[in-house]
C-alpha cells in the first residue's frame, strides 16, 4: 500500500518505522525543517515532505490522490481532521485514520468523516476499567464512522450458546465471530466450531445489533 502520514513526531516516526518494514510504500509530510532532514536521515528511500499537510499544493506533491490511506498523526486535532477531510473531499482516497489527542473532540471527527478515529484515551481507560471490573462483555473499537462494533465477550457457565456449534446459532444479522480465545489458543471459527464455558469470543456487529448480539451469547444484556 501507499500511505501518506501527516506528522513526523514521535507517533510518526513509529509509525513509518512499524510500516516500511513492513514493506508499506510511505510519505510523510511535517512542518518542521529539522523533523524532515532528520526523517530523511532516518529513512533511506522514504518520501519526505516539508510543509502544511492542510494544503492541497503540498497534498498534491505528495501524491495523495494515489494512497490507499491518509494518517493525521500531528498533534492537534484541528490539523487532523481537516487533512483527513481534504484527502476524502478533494483527492477521493478512500480510507483516512487519525490521532484524537483531546476525546472531547471524537463525535467531530466522526462527524467530518474521518474512518477510523483513534481515541488512545478511551482505549486505555476502557482497558482500565475492564480490569477494575473484570466485566465479562467489552466493546473494543468502533469504526466504519461508528456503525460498526468490535466487542469482546467472555462465555460464562449460564450461556445459552455452551457446547453448541457455531452453525446453530442464532445470532442478529450482521453480526459475525471473528475469533474465540481459548486459554492460550486463537481459534478462527467455522461452522462446526463449538463455544465452550470460558472462551473469549471476538465478534464484530453493527453499533445498533451490540446488545441483541451479547443477549445470544451470554443469555443476559
Amino acid at each position: 500500500m501507499y500511505i501518506v502520514i501527516a506528522g513526523g513526531g514521535r507517533l510518526g516516526y513509529l509509525l513509518a518505522k512499524k510500516l516500511q518494514s513492513d514493506n508499506h510504500k510511505l510519505c510523510i509530510i511535517d512542518e518542521s525543517l529539522a523533523v524532515c532532514e532528520h526523517l530523511a536521515e532516518e529513512f533511506r528511500g522514504l518520501l519526505v515532505i516539508n510543509g502544511d499537510a492542510s494544503d492541497p499544493e503540498i497534498l498534491t506533491e505528495a501524491k495523495v490522490d494515489k494512497a490507499d490511506v491518509v494518517v493525521g498523526a500531528t498533534p492537534f486535532d484541528e490539523a487532523n481532521i481537516i487533512i483527513c477531510n481534504i484527502a476524502k473531499e478533494l483527492f477521493n482516497v478512500k480510507r483516512t485514520v487519525a490521532r484524537v489527542n483531546n476525546p472531547k473532540h471524537l463525535m467531530l471527527y466522526k462527524y467530518m468523516g474521518v474512518d477510523v478515529p483513534v481515541d488512545s484515551t478511551s482505549i486505555i481507560a476502557r482497558i482500565v476499567e475492564e480490569e477494575a471490573s473484570f466485566s465479562d462483555v467489552m466493546s473494543l473499537l468502533s469504526i466504519k464512522k461508528g456503525r460498526l462494533s468490535i466487542v469482546r465477550v467472555d462465555i460464562p457457565k449460564e450461556s445459552p450458546v455452551i457446547n453448541k456449534k457455531l452453525k446453530d446459532l442464532k445470532l442478529p444479522s450482521n453480526s459475525v465471530l471473528i475469533s474465540i480465545i481459548r486459554g492460550t489458543e486463537i481459534i478462527i471459527p467455522s461452522g462446526m466450531t463449538e463455544i465452550l464455558v470460558d472462551d473469549e469470543i471476538i465478534a464484530a456487529t453493527l453499533i445498533d445489533s451490540e446488545k441483541e448480539l451479547i443477549h445470544s451469547l451470554i443469555g443476559k444484556l
